[in-house]
């Protein structure tokens, strides 16, 4: 069994901006409130592979993972994957932006499995997934908004 999530907010600030600070991967945890550091490994033209590292949780442990992404920006679409997936047989990650009359939607949809051993199953990890989602999404739209409010007119 697999499954998807689907997350989106609108940020109102031009596409340019919201693109930007978006596909930065380095500048992650200024930009995430989960990630304490985002250590480029590899990059060829767009494609980007990077090591995040999570803030540690309750019990100390600093999760990581390696990732591989990359941006159309013709088409303001970013594709990724886990390279190292850890408790998911597989992660895939689709990052879409359109413009619209109030701002830049921009998407997230995510399509996984997770191993049987992981101590989550698809339906649970979709909701932490959801969850976080909403806050990181909520997040990002307020940063952003932020420094487009700091751009000259």
């Amino acid at each position: 069994m697999a499954a998807q999530t689907d997350n989106e907010i609108v940020i109102a600030a031009p596409m340019d901006l919201v693109w930007t600070m978006t596909n930065d991967v380095e500048s992650w945890p200024e930009l995430f409130s989960e990630y304490a550091s985002a250590e480029i490994l590899d990059r060829h033209g767009d494609t980007v592979r990077f090591r995040l590292t999570m803030h540690p949780d309750a019990n100390g442990n600093a999760w990581s993972w390696v990732s591989e992404r990359t941006a159309d920006p013709e088409k303001r679409i970013v594709r990724a994957h886990r390279v190292e997936t850890g408790w998911f047989e597989y992660m895939h990650i689709t990052w879409d932006y359109t413009e619209t009359d109030d701002g830049v939607r921009m998407r997230w949809r995510q399509d996984f499995q997770m191993k049987p051993e992981s101590p989550l199953d698809d339906e649970k990890m979709a909701e932490r997934i959801n969850g976080n989602s909403a806050v990181q999404l909520d997040l990002i739209k307020r940063r952003v908004e932020a420094a487009a409010a700091r751009r000259p007119q």
